[in-house]
């Protein structure tokens, strides 16, 4: 129970205290113009409050990962609070912060375009790929994870395969359409289901007694289904506490932020919430289930068993039906935003301005297709491959974060220190792992911490040649990429309407 509790209450004091030293280290302007002011179009680029960002960034992250990944991650015991809590404060919440605040300030660029502006050109194909595979991948997990889910609730003529099709129309038209239009205004809704669920699970862990089943967190109990640590638990839970999946969410929301003071709550406060979330989760999952019991639920029907068995157990048949019906929402408020995501990923690529639904158009069906044929691969062959492509991707955002802070002179350390983690722990993953090379852990550490060394050097050394090469004036250094090539007609647009009299 203490653990809970206590980590509840450290990831809100790593908001109130950690965020404040990650905000100054960023050096914000709010004079600034946001590219939602400067290049505003009507689709992507749309101002929107400060408490609508939020909730819809909140929900863009917090798929079903804050929820499955906890209930995998129950089976390391409460070990697994550690991380969540450790990697929400100083590694995924500083992750989402400066990757949305550094896009913010190249006028909404996605990853790809940034590891080409601050790791070097040819990481702009290299990211490319990695985000349209993890995007690709994220958006059909985050179809049949909740069509599992729905497919169990309702009558027998609404299978799994018409929720498939219903979930994808709805992806379709999330992905084409205006992000005010559809996703701005039903996420209210998502939100309060999304707020609703967390609320009833955690009130009824305590209320039932059950939170006493918790194992009592201590040195001795801190692992007790011997479960393989590393690097298992990294990759098992990355919602809630590090995870590359939101390197490609945050700039759709550096595109809607209206001033630069509000990324704080926005990045980094969502990622703590998504973190609590995930507490709750895990907590149940350790509550209601030992070790084995765990492990035979998740391998008979995923993860989306064990939330059915958890929600109807601790609430009831109606209430249960209430919660899963929240745990659906989160999925499918990712992977809309995955797919929309991975279309200006596409068109900024290609250079092919959005504004005309023909333009979106012409990237959305091919994005479908494939997604479609993804969705025959077995659903665990599918995430093993997301999860890894996941944390890489996190890796490349730290390292992005960090050559952005040390070009700026500002500490550095704060992005590569979780970075550096992150690489080790990648390697060990790709050399241990079936899906990877199968090698040893023995000779896989040592292994994996030779090649870290190795590329920690080459950033070093390329980062540190850039940096020595830079004229005063350098765009590096003044915060500012060309209007990309995509958009030069309508950002003349819209300077002539700032400009005007009447504007």
């Amino acid at each position: 129970m203490y653990a809970l509790l206590i980590g509840i209450v450290l990831l809100i004091l790593g908001y109130v205290f950690y965020s404040q030293v990650i905000y100054k280290n960023f050096r914000v302007e709010p004079e600034r113009r946001t590219p939602a002011n400067v290049l505003e179009d009507g689709t992507d680029f749309v101002p929107m409050e400060k408490q609508r960002n939020w909730l819809i960034q909140l929900l863009n992250i917090a798929g079903t990962g804050p929820i499955f990944g906890p209930i995998m991650g129950a089976l390391y015991g409460p070990v697994a609070f550690v991380w969540i809590v450790l990697g929400n404060i100083f590694a995924g919440a500083v992750h989402d912060y400066y990757l949305g605040m550094i896009s913010l300030r190249n006028n909404g660029a996605h990853l790809p375009d940034l590891a080409s502006k601050y790791l070097g050109k040819i990481m702009r194909h290299i990211v490319n790929l990695f985000t349209a595979l993890l995007l690709l991948l994220v958006g059909t997990v985050f179809v049949t994870s909740p069509a599992s889910l729905l497919d169990g609730l309702t009558p027998a003529f609404m299978n799994h395969r018409f929720w498939v099709i219903l979930i994808f129309i709805y992806y379709i038209l999330s992905t084409i359409l205006p992000i005010d239009k559809v996703i701005g205004r039903i996420y209210p809704f998502f939100g309060a289901a999304l707020i609703l669920t967390s609320v009833l699970v955690g009130v009824t862990l305590f209320t039932s007694g059950n939170i006493a089943n918790v194992p009592n967190f201590t040195l001795q109990n801190m692992h007790p289904n011997n479960v393989p640590i590393i690097p298992g638990l990294f990759f098992t839970i990355s919602c809630g506490a590090l995870s590359g999946f939101h390197a490609t969410q945050s700039p759709i929301i550096s595109r809607t932020v209206e001033n630069e003071e509000e990324g704080r709550w926005v990045f980094y406060g969502a990622m703590v919430a998504e973190g609590i979330i995930a507490m709750l989760w895990a907590a149940a999952a350790m509550a209601l289930f030992d070790g084995q019991t765990l492990s035979q639920i998740i391998s008979q029907g995923t993860a989306s068993a064990a939330v059915s068995e958890i929600t109807m157990t601790l609430l009831g048949t109606v209430g249960g039906t209430i919660a899963v019906l929240g745990v659906i929402v989160l999925p499918i408020t990712s992977g809309d935003t995955a797919f929309r995501s991975l279309r200006m990923v596409i068109a900024d690529y290609i250079g092919l301005a959005q504004r005309k639904l023909s333009s979106r158009f012409v990237i959305t069906i091919p994005i479908f297709a494939i997604s479609i044929a993804l969705m025959f691969i077995d659903f665990n062959i599918l995430w093993r491959y997301f999860t890894w492509a996941n944390q890489v991707t996190a890796v490349i955002a730290l390292f992005v974060s960090t050559a952005y802070l040390f070009l700026k002179d500002r500490n550095y350390l704060v992005t590569l220190i979780p970075g550096s983690l992150m690489l080790y722990l990648v390697i060990l993953y790709l050399l241990t792992e079936p899906i990877g090379f199968n090698l040893s852990m023995t000779s896989s550490y040592y292994l994996s911490a030779g090649l870290t060394a190795v590329l920690l050097f080459i950033f070093y050394y390329t980062v540190t040649q850039k940096k020595e090469n830079l004229p005063a004036d350098s765009e590096l250094l003044n915060d500012h990429l060309p209007i990309p090539d995509s958009y030069p007609e309508l950002y003349k647009e819209y300077q002539e309407y700032q400009e005007a009299p009447d504007s």
